[in-house]
């Protein structure tokens, strides 16, 4: 599908190869679909009960292939470009993520404010409360670090390849595009959220808009489970590698069900 063979990377390596993010992309959609559909098959997830598909950034595409939007090989082919995009435009600019923990939005905006002397940083990943992400050149985000303490903020770089859902990206998302405009899409026939402002997902035209706007714009995954919430949704599940959105879930509403499936245990039905 891709010319060469994504699972024998996968079970087999380098892990130096597979952590590079063309190849851990499509990589990490695959393994979650996988999940998704081995979950389904036990009964471990009942399709027909599924009201609202999210993901966070390259989650997004897998609920929406999962939505029945894009077919898997056309977002397998956008994932590996959307990889490599995003690689060569970290190439061009030295650049990074910082997590700020104990922010609100006010104090990402400030804390990027009081650092773009040294260069350009933007907050790029609304996640939870009293965790954002902030990403921009190194100078700005080694700034971030030395501020963060005086603001009252913990901050903590992140092991990633450059500064993602930003203007640092918009080389990424124009040469994305025109990949975007040829391949496959539909409108969903699952409600499926968009990261750049928590609403619903409709035609195709809009979709393809707001995949590019994503690779630049800031991530607004605490808005997109609060508009589940708002929306009746009580129970939460997780596919794929990780339990990151698991934890998140945790800190926006710990009284809701929030289950991480992600091996192979996890996907049997219990009892």
């Amino acid at each position: 599908m891709l010319g060469f063979p994504l699972s024998r990377i996968c079970f087999e390596g380098p892990a130096e190869r597979l952590d590079q993010t063309d190849i851990q992309q499509p990589a990490v959609f695959t393994m979650s679909v996988a999940v998704y559909r081995a979950a389904v098959s036990t009964g471990r997830i009942q399709p027909d009960r599924i009201g609202v598909m999210g993901g966070l950034s390259l989650g997004e595409y897998t609920a929406l292939h999962l939505a029945g939007a894009i077919p898997f090989k056309d977002a397998v082919h956008l994932l590996y470009a959307r990889g490599r995009l995003m690689q060569e435009a970290a190439d061009r600019v030295p650049s990074g993520m910082v997590s700020l923990v104990g922010a609100d939005e006010a104090k990402a905006l400030a804390i990027c404010e009081q650092a773009r002397p040294k260069g350009r940083i933007w907050p790029a990943n609304y996640n939870c409360p009293g965790q954002i992400v902030v990403s921009g050149e190194r100078a700005a985000c080694e700034e971030v670090l030395r501020l963060a303490d005086g603001a009252g903020l913990r901050a903590i770089p992140l092991k990633v390849a450059g500064a993602f859902h930003c203007e640092l990206m918009r080389p990424a998302a124009d040469g994305l595009r025109p990949l975007l405009e040829r391949c496959e899409i539909r409108r969903p026939s699952v409600r499926a959220l968009s990261n750049v402002d928590a609403s619903y997902h409709t035609d195709p035209g809009s979709i393809r808009e707001a995949l590019y706007q994503q690779t630049v714009s800031p991530v607004r995954w605490q808005a997109c489970v609060e508009r589940m919430l708002a929306d009746g949704c009580q129970e939460f599940f997780e596919v794929g590698p990780g339990r990151t959105l698991t934890g998140m879930m945790r800190k926006i509403d710990r009284s809701l069900p929030a289950t991480n499936i992600s091996t192979v245990s996890d996907v049997q039905l219990s009892g």
